[in-house]
């Protein structure tokens, strides 16, 4: 899941907790002993922030942090140990995120104040929900992709799919076995296909970032492209779901433009939907955008380096 922060729906949140808490919270050992946070500090802040904020919640990190001092509770406010603590505490299912102050700070508050308590299932339910939830939102997809979006180990990623086997077709993608839901099958079997799809998908589009690889869509020399280092994953022009160029918006001086960076030849019908894609930007953002659509970048070609063999 990254490690950023989601947005979900309040009935779904528990059973989030219940699959994904154990596992952020065992990734996230190494880092709380290097901070200093070790077993039974945690648990006794975890019960110190939850009588906290029962007294006097909603309250930032700030305030949060300077109750627990009171407590006895020590954590120095310049590392990153108290938010640490807290997403801790967030991964138990005691806080989460509140309403934010007149200035714009966030608060925390007891989940169970912000969202009315409801039944948990199972850990294992609750995988085989996030299997049935991915496989529906991204699908085709492999195990290997649902193990790698989520973060759960292999081997719980294999149950959950099982367990969740029968809302879900197996197809093959390049030989290997691949699941979708089964009414997304029977959807895509009724699309029309005399017309390209064509999107212009924005920075860490869900649809080049929920797998562990996704060559099928983007070829190696494209990623290279759209992942030029710093974790950034750059704006893809997606035409029938296969990534076929880079784009950015300018919005510097007077004119907005977008700029097409093609790594193969546009036929005219795709350059006519990029034209309509640019005009829904334009008419979302409400301002008027140019459209300059570049020649086609040449395929990268690696240097040949001292003492390596001539190429095949």
């Amino acid at each position: 899941m990254r490690g950023t922060l989601h947005v979900v729906p309040a009935d779904d949140v528990r059973w989030l907790l219940r699959a994904l808490g154990p596992v952020f919270i065992r990734t996230g050992a190494t880092r709380h002993a290097q901070l200093g946070l070790n077993d039974a500090l945690k648990s006794s802040s975890v019960a110190a922030i939850r009588r906290i904020l029962t007294d006097a919640g909603p309250l930032t990190r700030y305030e949060l942090v300077d109750r627990l001092r009171k407590r006895d509770v020590r954590l120095d406010p310049r590392t990153q140990g108290p938010i640490h603590l807290i997403q801790f505490a967030a991964l138990q299912g005691i806080l989460c995120l509140g309403p934010d102050r007149d200035d714009g700070e966030s608060t925390y508050v007891l989940l169970d104040d912000w969202v009315r308590p409801a039944p948990t299932p199972s850990r294992e339910s609750a995988l085989a929900e996030l299997a049935r939830r991915y496989f529906a939102a991204y699908g085709p997809a492999t195990v290997d992709d649902l193990a790698a979006w989520s973060g759960i180990p292999m081997a719980e990623a294999r149950a959950a799919t099982s367990r969740a086997h029968a809302g879900l077709v197996e197809i093959s993608i390049r030989g290997k076995p691949a699941f979708m839901a089964r009414k997304s099958l029977r959807q895509s079997g009724n699309r029309s296909t005399a017309k390209p799809t064509v999107r212009l998908l924005p920075a860490f589009d869900a649809y080049l970032l929920g797998y562990r690889h996704r060559d099928f869509a983007v070829s190696p020399a494209m990623e290279r492209r759209l992942q030029r280092g710093g974790g950034w994953l750059h704006p893809a022009v997606v035409v029938d779901g296969r990534a076929v160029a880079a784009w950015s918006l300018d919005r510097a001086g007077p004119n907005a433009r977008i700029t097409i960076e093609p790594f193969e030849a546009l036929s005219r019908p795709i350059r006519t939907s990029i034209d309509t894609e640019g005009g829904d930007i334009s008419r979302f953002l409400d301002f008027a955008i140019t459209i300059r659509i570049g020649k086609p970048a040449p395929s990268p070609v690696p240097a040949r380096g001292k003492g390596l063999p001539p190429p095949r």
